[in-house]
């Protein structure tokens, strides 16, 4: 069995997330029915044998409100909370693996925007990782797949307008239609989830050739591992494992909630019927 600190990076402006959205808190405090998000996050690690340490990475400018209204939930589910990054997501991840116990054997990555992945992505990653060095999650890309050329940049007067609604034109600058340069082939193709599972010597080495090495383009924690020329597999993720990122994902998230609730309750009432009993 590994022996696994779980980093969840929480430091994301979630702009997207915001700009549909009257929620006045980080997405990831947003309430998906009555637990905030980033909890049930948590809660999918919490407990689990593998699981040694958590590390909740959250915006370093909203670090001390964070702690005031949360600490207590976080003390008890024993979760440390640290200032992430400012800018971009390897950094938070950075700084969150400062806080690693230096004797655990595996450092695993999670979104705190997906907080409804299925037990089994996660038994599943943690089994591989066993005599795995990287393991990440994936399901193969069903949709084809186009390249289309780069989106003219819109000058600050259109950006304001388009925040404003105002102008003659009712389009906005992300509405408008550009041009296809390919067709991507998916064969081999598979769309990443978290968590993503790494041998922890290995995830260090990675961030410490991105510190020295600025031209590493990082997509996510796996893409540098594959830099330093190390092998990097893949196992089944699931559909269901959903990140929240628009406030339509919400109520996708919440029917999903729901419906797992109430397929337990089911299966809770058939056992209550039946029982366990071999007589």
């Amino acid at each position: 069995m590994i022996d696994c600190a779980v980093i969840l990076p929480a430091a994301g402006k979630g702009e997207r997330f915001a700009a549909g959205s009257s929620a006045s808190a980080s997405k990831v405090e947003f309430e998906l029915e009555g637990r905030a998000v980033f909890l049930r996050a948590i809660d999918l690690f919490h407990g689990r044998p593998e699981v040694r340490q958590i590390v909740l990475a959250v915006d370093p400018a909203r670090h001390g409100e964070f702690v005031a209204r949360w600490g207590e939930a976080l003390s008890f589910l024993q979760v440390e909370v640290v200032p992430g990054g400012e800018a971009e997501r390897w950094e938070t991840v950075s700084k969150a693996m400062g806080r690693v116990d230096a004797t655990v054997t595996h450092i695993a990555v999670h979104d705190a925007a997906r907080p409804v992945t299925p037990k089994a992505v996660i038994d599943r990653v943690f089994a591989a990782a066993e005599t795995c060095d990287a393991v990440i999650p994936g399901l193969p890309v069903s949709n084809t797949l186009k390249r289309v050329e780069e989106r003219a940049e819109a000058s600050p007067r259109d950006r304001v307008d388009d925040i404003l609604g105002l102008g003659e034109e009712t389009e906005t600058h992300a509405d408008q239609p550009r041009r296809v340069t390919e067709t991507v082939p998916r064969a081999d193709l598979v769309a990443v989830q978290t968590p993503q599972v790494f041998r922890a010597e290995l995830l260090r080495d990675a961030y410490a050739r991105l510190q020295t090495d600025g031209s590493l383009a990082v997509t996510d924690d796996a893409a540098l591992v594959e830099a330093m020329g190390q092998e990097v597999v893949v196992v089944e993720g699931d559909p269901g494992n959903l990140k929240l990122t628009r406030p339509a994902d919400a109520e996708l998230l919440s029917a999903l909630l729901r419906y797992r609730q109430a397929e337990s309750k089911q299966a809770d009432a058939i056992r209550d019927l039946f029982g366990d009993d071999e007589e």
